[in-house]
């Protein structure tokens, strides 16, 4: 049973976290090109508490990422920091056991943001797919990809066409129509590099 919580309910964020979760905010809104009026449209809130959200001022209720994360298309646990133990490496470094975790194993796909956040120009991502999945759809965004694939059988479609890609391959394509699928029995495992990031 979903929870449901009043708009004015914020969620408790330490200082550097709620810098992280402004950044990304913001990238989010520029990398579709939205404005601040826009999304204060679609949010039903004031452009005054948008711009602050995105400044850090004003802390969003977990209802309030919930339509932040319908509105960009992301998935809610995007804007959920991680604790970093050391201050030094906010914003630099990525422990292997603090990732933020993308998407579920029910949708076939999990991925890891690697990126600290969403604020420089490119992100990147450790994305798994499980053994047979696959995107049934074709996707198109305005962004330039790569990836590597660490292990596994990888398939990628771009432009219409399909490559079959293995452990140590590799691959690049911008602003083209794509779709992938795992046509392997094991999960394969890519690192994928989008720019501007989208997540």
């Amino acid at each position: 049973m979903k929870s449901v919580l009043p708009p004015t309910t914020a969620r408790t964020l330490q200082g550097s976290d709620e810098r992280v979760l402004a950044s990304d905010i913001r990238a989010l809104r520029r990398v579709r090109g939205l404005t601040l009026a826009e999304i204060a449209l679609k949010l039903g809130r004031s452009v005054g508490w948008v711009s602050q959200v995105e400044r850090g001022l004003s802390t969003p209720s977990v209802g309030d990422l919930r339509a932040f994360a319908e509105l960009f298309g992301v998935p809610i646990s995007l804007f959920f920091s991680h604790e970093v133990p050391v201050e030094s490496e906010r914003g630099v470094v990525v422990r292997a056991g603090r990732r933020r975790s993308l998407g579920t194993s029910e949708s076939g796909l999990v991925e890891e943001l690697l990126s600290p956040d969403l604020s420089g120009s490119f992100e990147m991502v450790r994305s798994i797919f499980a053994a047979g999945a696959e995107m049934k759809t074709e996707q198109l965004r305005p962004t330039e990809e790569a990836g590597y694939i660490a292990s596994g059988i990888f398939e990628i479609e771009i432009a219409g066409v399909w490559h079959r890609l293995g452990e140590g391959d590799s691959f690049r394509f911008e602003g083209k129509p794509y779709r992938w699928r795992n046509p392997g029995t094991e999960p394969a495992v890519v690192i994928w590099v989008v720019s501007p990031p989208v997540y």
